[in-house]
């Protein structure tokens, strides 16, 4: 491998492999503590090589179609988190896939976008956006939710916050028909609008990579993620151990495992942040609360078909709060195209309140 290789890719290579190792040698067991610690650094490794592989791609396919892989590439990692926990048949798995989704969507839109323009707003003065698109991409992001996690809450046709079999296909093809839409229009349509406001090309000075370095994290990419899913169902057991353990609700695994798969998103935010491309920070902060309902729901409606037990989506009375307080602040954030620290800070209260209300509700 070159020089240029080795320096754009370096341990990120050898993750993967190393995760697919402990992999092999972990497969069907109940690991220990220490197996567990083991486990769960392999698989923060295989996490971190996935979604780094994915930026190498992206920077060699630009933007916004960089943001948009990167988000689909950690919400395959967080349906196949989710997945593996249900399949497991332990803990509270009715409600996983919905205290999952729902904390991806809290992370993104106020933890991510929090950092992001605390960051870009601090070191720029302002930080500057395009509202026409970020706004378009919060509307999708609010009734992509509100399809999807109050509207089960007030359905009467079952009990419980539980769509029908039915309710739940429709909703499983009007969140992939709006994930589509959008994309079309970030991609194709309106691609302008999800570019950043200033022109400048920061990540030309770094080179883009080449043909080489490219499919290299398209294998890596593709190792990593397969490795993350099989981890994740042997490190199922002992998060949950934990959560127990401490005495935390059963919603505490949703984040966790919302908290692990965007942890490298966020530190990508925050690092387009820091080079005044603020609009990528919200390209990924959004297209990952998209991603993460638009895809997660119609995996897991297909998965229901062969998993057993109810499946509960409909949001509780503070979630629902939590998620209205959320979606307003987003939209007066937005509106504008720039931001102060302030509206940073607001975001990152939020977020704050989310995380300490899951443990202590």
């Amino acid at each position: 491998m070159s020089a240029s290789t080795t320096g754009r890719l370096g341990w990120t290579v050898l993750a993967p492999p190393l995760a697919a190792i402990v992999l092999a040698v972990s497969w069907g067991s109940h690991p220990g503590p220490f197996w567990a610690s083991v486990i769960g650094i392999a698989l923060v490794g295989a996490v971190l090589a996935a979604v780094h592989h994915a930026e190498v791609v992206a920077h060699k396919v630009g933007e916004p179609f960089g943001s948009l892989l990167l988000a689909v590439a950690v919400t395959v990692i967080e349906v196949g988190l989710i997945v593996t926990l249900m399949a497991s048949g332990s803990g509270e798995t009715a409600t996983l896939a919905r205290d999952t989704v729902f904390a991806a969507v809290m992370i993104t839109l106020n933890g991510i976008v929090g950092l992001a323009l605390v960051v870009g707003a601090v070191r720029h003065r302002l930080a500057e956006f395009n509202a026409e698109g970020t706004g378009s991409a919060l509307a999708t992001v609010i009734s992509l939710a509100g399809l999807t996690l109050v509207v089960p809450t007030f359905t009467v046709s079952e009990p419980g916050p539980i769509f029908t079999g039915q309710q739940l296909a429709f909703a499983a093809v009007a969140s992939l028909a709006l994930y589509g839409a959008f994309v079309f229009t970030q991609t194709v349509r309106d691609r302008d609008f999800f570019l950043p406001v200033k022109d400048e090309d920061v990540d030309a000075h770094a080179g883009r990579p080449s043909t080489r370095e490219a499919w290299t994290s398209v294998g890596m990419l593709v190792l990593a993620l397969v490795t993350v899913v099989g981890l994740a169902k042997v490190e199922s057991y002992p998060i949950e151990d934990a959560v127990a353990a401490l005495g935390f609700p059963a919603a505490t695994v949703g984040v966790v495992i919302a908290l692990l798969v965007l942890l490298p998103e966020s530190i990508a935010a925050v690092r387009a942040a820091q080079r005044d491309r603020t609009q990528i920070s919200l390209n990924l902060a959004y297209g990952s609360a998209m991603a993460s309902i638009g895809l997660t729901i119609p995996a897991i409606a297909v998965a229901s078909i062969w998993l057993e037990g109810p499946l509960e989506l409909g949001l509780a009375p503070l979630q629902l709060a939590l998620l209205l307080l959320s979606a307003v602040v987003g939209v007066l954030t937005v509106v504008p195209g720039r931001a102060k620290p302030l509206n940073g800070v607001v975001h990152l209260v939020l977020m704050a309140a989310f995380l300490f209300l899951t443990v202590a509700p």
